[in-house]
């Protein structure tokens, strides 16, 4: 019997011969890789050549570019300089092209090309695939299912919910003013909104702007939407298993996580009411359903058409959606109001004369306050609650100016560059409710706050009800003035924020001590 013995230094030999055959693998891949990325940026350069932009760094792009100066204002002198477009690079293969001209989102919004799932994709582990991020005939089928939940049958009674909601939100502002007329109002407008989310699309019986959950899930959100927007202009946090691994990747985690135990809270108390004896009858029976009740109809008549993850993919993406983006129009259209006395106190006047001393509005009041209107979508011209949305063209394009763009470019479409272009509105920075009166023209596509196409916005209507529902009783309550101390800086997320939050003082208007005569 021989034994055979491997010498040390034939073992070094072998592990010598491995590490050359694993480096040269990794040199190979390399050299890929760097091929890749050439060969792309060369595409890229040439389907993007008929579309200026300020020189960018073959590598990072225009980061140092919007290090040096916030994204907005940076936004703004690209207007003057670039007519209709520009082209933005994130890095070194990646950039999109920045619409703002009209005749552009017309014939963009025209189309079906899909959202980009490169940008998007980063929030379904958030709000899955509901009606935000399908494509095709799947979100066809949805949003045909939901839209008899925004008839307007259906949203009349929601304006009482509405007043109710906000009324309690006012009258927590009037215990705080009473020790320091200073408030920060996002936060408690995002309450307000989610609470009126709840009594109108899920019919909850409870107070959500007492409850410290909600708070909490207003927190979430908050961080969910700072959180998705840097990790899509984050060269380094593309990668799943990269993202997961850093400290903002757990935190993502987490609050996915408190937002789902949310929802499934919400979903969990309608299934238990429907399974006691005779409800599901009750709830057939009914003229009009709700939110929830038109997907757990739908979902209890055809058997498999919505599953439990497609009904809490919806039932997340109308909670984000429904009051987050309602939180931040109600909040920049007080700041506008209180940045412009003279058409707070005009619209104060409309709707005194039209409510008198009865602060309960209904359905029909909606309609008679046309200065009030004005003002509202003046404000949503200057601060857009969505600033921006992205498509991936699915096919060429040629615009009316004659430039072009391939299939497989991104274009992200700026609302908020639309609504301040210079090119489409007079002085586009100063407040003119007049832009809105009856009888004013203007481009079709050149006010789009709740977006256009067939994919515009299923809850406008809802959204607008609440818009003028909120600035109606506020202004009887409240009279609004800017911190100077503490101007917002509007800063686009998921929607517009500000970064330093939107600081007003508020004046009790029966305050004794104050100066009503002169209101």
């Amino acid at each position: 019997m021989s034994v055979y013995v491997l010498s040390p230094t034939r073992a070094l030999g072998g592990v010598s011969g491995l590490l050359q055959v694993v480096s040269l693998l990794g040199l190979v891949l390399l050299l890929l890789k760097l091929a890749q990325f050439y060969l792309r940026r060369q595409w890229l350069l040439k389907a993007l050549h008929q579309f200026p932009c300020p020189p960018s760094h073959w590598f990072y792009g225009h980061k140092k570019e919007y290090q040096e100066e916030s994204e907005l204002p940076l936004l703004l002198k690209r207007l003057e300089k670039y007519p209709s477009a520009c082209v933005r690079w994130l890095w070194g293969t990646r950039a999109f092209v920045l619409v703002y001209d009209p005749d552009y989102m017309k014939m963009v919004l025209g189309r079906s090309d899909p959202k980009p799932h490169r940008t998007y994709k980063y929030l379904t582990p958030w709000i899955g695939k509901g009606l935000l991020l399908l494509e095709g005939q799947t979100w066809f089928q949805h949003r045909r299912m939901l839209t008899p939940a925004f008839h307007y049958d259906i949203l009349k009674p929601y304006v009482g919910l509405m007043a109710d909601s906000v009324r309690v939100m006012l009258d927590n502002w009037e215990e705080l003013v009473s020790q320091d007329s200073h408030l920060e109002i996002f936060e408690h407008v995002s309450l307000m909104t989610l609470d009126t989310i709840m009594k109108c699309a899920f019919s909850y019986q409870g107070s959500v702007q007492t409850d410290r959950n909600s708070q909490s899930y207003i927190q979430a959100i908050r961080d969910l939407s700072y959180m998705s927007f840097s990790r899509v202009r984050n060269a380094f946090y593309q990668n799943d298993f990269i993202y997961r691994l850093t400290r903002e990747g757990r935190r993502n985690h987490q609050a996915c996580q408190l937002t789902h135990q949310h929802t499934d809270a919400v979903i969990k108390e309608r299934k238990a009411h429907l399974q006691k004896e005779g409800e599901l009858e009750k709830m057939r029976s009914r003229r009009h359903l709700d939110f929830l009740d038109i997907l757990l109809f739908a979902k209890m008549e055809n058997g498999s058409s919505l599953s439990d993850e497609d009904l809490r993919a919806e039932v997340d993406t109308f909670m984000f959606e429904g009051h987050d983006t309602t939180a931040s129009g109600i909040s920049w259209i007080l700041y506008a109001l209180a940045s412009h006395p003279k058409h707070q106190q005009r619209c104060r006047e409309e709707i005194q004369s039209l409510l008198g001393d009865d602060t309960s509005i209904t359905w029909d009041h909606l309609d008679q306050m046309p200065y009030t209107t004005m003002c509202i979508k003046e404000a949503l011209r200057l601060y857009p609650p969505v600033p921006a949305i992205g498509r991936e063209l699915s096919k060429p394009i040629t615009f009316p100016d004659g430039r072009s763009l391939p299939a497989g470019i991104l274009v992200s479409l700026s609302f908020y560059g639309l609504h301040h272009n210079p090119n489409v509105w007079l002085n586009p920075e100063v407040f003119d409710p007049s832009r809105f009166a009856p009888g004013s023209t203007r481009h079709s596509h050149a006010f789009l706050p709740f977006s256009g196409g067939s994919r515009n916005c299923i809850g406008k209507q809802f959204a607008m009800n609440e818009l003028k529902v909120a600035v109606a009783l506020t202004l009887l309550r409240f009279e609004l003035s800017p911190d100077p101390f503490k101007v917002p800086v509007p800063t686009p997320v998921m929607v517009l924020r500000s970064k330093n939050g939107i600081h007003l003082q508020l004046r009790k208007l029966s305050d004794p001590d104050g100066d009503k005569d002169k209101l």
